[in-house]
């Protein structure tokens, strides 16, 4: 019977830097390589410069979710 302790270390691109970043439980940052590259990576969230893709609403229509006749 194999444990985690058997199996090689995972390096995997740092979602923020594009480094290398190590993939296992002692990475406490992990996928970031880095306390820094985490906290960048929550400060764009938080700024709101990633975002889903949408249509424009029309400020003149009905509000969302009412059913047209």
């Amino acid at each position: 019977m194999s444990s985690e302790r058997d199996t090689p270390a995972l390096t995997v691109t740092c979602p923020q830097c594009r480094g290398p970043s190590l993939y296992a439980p002692e990475n406490r940052y992990r996928p970031f390589c880095s306390e820094r590259c985490k906290q960048v990576d929550l400060g764009a969230w938080a700024s709101e410069e990633f975002r889903v893709p949408s249509s424009p609403t029309d400020p003149t229509g009905p509000p969302e979710g009412v059913p047209l006749n």
